[in-house]
């Protein structure tokens, strides 16, 4: 089969014509797949507080670049800590103990925003777990500053970039950070 010119032409523009339908049709037509991910990804990433804490065991200074390198599950509330604070705690604990080997790779921290020591029985069951005392008004992020709904996640570069809320099923926390975990050779 012979094309003439116009034959010729028309073609040239089919095939220059077909990405440009196929990109309209495929934006107003073709709908994404949900995210697999559970926690809300914070775009723009905050950085996490650089102002110093008090560790309320000894007293000590604290700062998240103490943990720089590593991944840290960090939760806020008050120091009196109601049942819903010591879940999201236990939450935290749980899911860092299911991650297996890959839990040396995660730190806690519960950041006590209020002026409330927490009680030496809230600090027993979880060993291992930095709990600071912030000043008035501070937190994690100025942003997440009084959030007490919320489980954050910062990455090994100090940056704060996933939250879950507290109420939530686990195991979506804990999806989250296997395949974040496996997916990074940070941390």
């Amino acid at each position: 089969m012979k094309l003439g010119p116009r034959g010729k032409l028309l073609l040239i523009v089919l095939i220059f014509a077909a990405p440009i339908v196929a990109s309209y049709l495929a934006y107003f037509y073709a709908h994404p797949k949900p995210t697999a991910n559970h926690g809300e990804l914070l775009l723009p990433p905050g950085q996490a507080s650089g102002a110093a804490f008090t560790k309320a065991v000894d007293g000590t200074a604290f700062s998240f670049a103490q943990l720089r390198g590593r991944w840290i599950l960090v939760a806020q509330d008050s120091g009196e800590c109601t049942d819903a604070c010591v879940a999201k705690l236990v939450e935290m604990r749980q899911v860092r103990l299911a991650l297996g080997r890959n839990a040396e790779r995660v730190a806690r921290v519960f950041v006590v925003d209020d002026a409330k020591r927490p009680r030496a029985a809230l600090v027993e069951p979880f060993e291992g777990m930095e709990i600071v005392l912030a000043s008035a008004g501070g937190g994690l992020t100025a942003k997440a500053a009084g959030d007490h709904g919320h489980i954050y996640l910062v990455d090994p570069h100090g940056n704060v970039m996933i939250r879950w809320r507290a109420a939530d099923d686990p195991k979506g926390m804990l999806r989250d950070l296997e395949r974040l975990l496996r997916a990074s050779q940070i941390g």
